[in-house]
């Protein structure tokens, strides 16, 4: 076995010390944040995380990758991303800007905030992966409940059916089924009639009570009005037709009186004072008139 001189001689060994004096090797990244102490070193990996995240995220634009493929960009993305805050929190314990809170947003191609999920981000074909689309669907919003007030006015005669006869079909169904309903009350009418008829065994009696009762089938019976309380029927001729008053009527005497009075009161108006009248109003106060 080679001693440890003779492996420094080597020349790979002299080819990367070389490297090393000429400032070339590229050095590699500290694993652990809190292992770098210097503020430009620390900017200079988080800048180089970025250009990282970069480069995977124009990748993961790429839809025919497979899906197995861009959930692999998808969480390495995510990982760097989670770096990038380590180093970020490492920046402003040694003294620099705090780019949690004044760094731009992560943004997607289109502009857009990238959707995530307590922290899970999705870029690029990964929004479209089966499962993950399902995630970012908005539930449709419910339609605002209509107050008293609104469902108040779309009510109208129509609502309470004062309308249902202007469409022209409920009239000719109403007519049809009265028809029928008044061939069935003369059906029955006549059945218990010539039940009866049968039952009485054609008697001359029954004959008179059916007579009488086709005769008097469509009388109207008129009430006759007295003059006054007394139960005198009003003078009239013979024979002629008599009304029915829904209001009461006053008599002839009554009519007299009150044309009487208003003639009266038309003479004081025109003739007497008014402090004329208001001494006879009150005279007829005092005297109970």
């Amino acid at each position: 076995m080679a001693r440890n001189a003779e492996k420094a001689m080597t020349a790979l060994a002299r080819f990367r010390q070389a490297q090393l004096e000429e400032g070339r090797v590229r050095e590699r990244r500290p694993f652990l944040a809190s292992e770098c102490s210097e503020l430009p070193k620390a900017e200079k990996w988080r800048r180089q995380i970025i250009s990282e995240i970069s480069k995977k995220v124009a990748q993961i634009q790429n839809a025919g990758l497979g899906e197995f493929k861009i959930r692999d960009l998808n969480d390495e993305i995510n990982k760097l991303l989670r770096e990038k805050g380590h180093w970020e929190v490492r920046i402003k314990e040694l003294g620099g800007p705090d780019y949690g809170r004044v760094g731009p947003k992560m943004l997607d191609h289109e502009g857009k905030e990238v959707p995530g999920n307590r922290g899970y981000k999705y870029f690029g074909a990964a929004k479209d992966l089966p499962g993950v689309r399902e995630l970012f669907e908005k539930e449709p919003i419910a339609p605002p409940r209509k107050t008293r007030g609104e469902l108040m006015k779309d009510i109208d005669a129509e609502y309470y059916g004062y309308r249902d006869e202007d469409d022209g079909a409920l009239v000719p169904l109403e007519t049809e089924y009265e028809k029928q309903v008044i061939l069935e009350a003369v059906e029955k009418w006549k059945a218990e009639r010539e039940a009866r008829l049968a039952g009485g065994g054609g008697g001359g009696g029954d004959k008179e009570v059916e007579e009488e009762e086709d005769k008097h089938l469509y009388a109207v019976q008129v009430e006759v009005h007295s003059d006054d309380e007394s139960g005198e029927p009003m003078e009239g001729e013979e024979g002629a037709q008599s009304f029915i008053a829904h209001v009461p009527v006053p008599s002839q005497k009554e009519v007299e009186e009150a044309l009487v009075r208003r003639k009266k009161m038309e003479l004081l108006q025109k003739y007497a004072s008014e402090t004329l009248m208001a001494q006879s109003e009150e005279a007829r106060t005092l005297l109970g008139l």
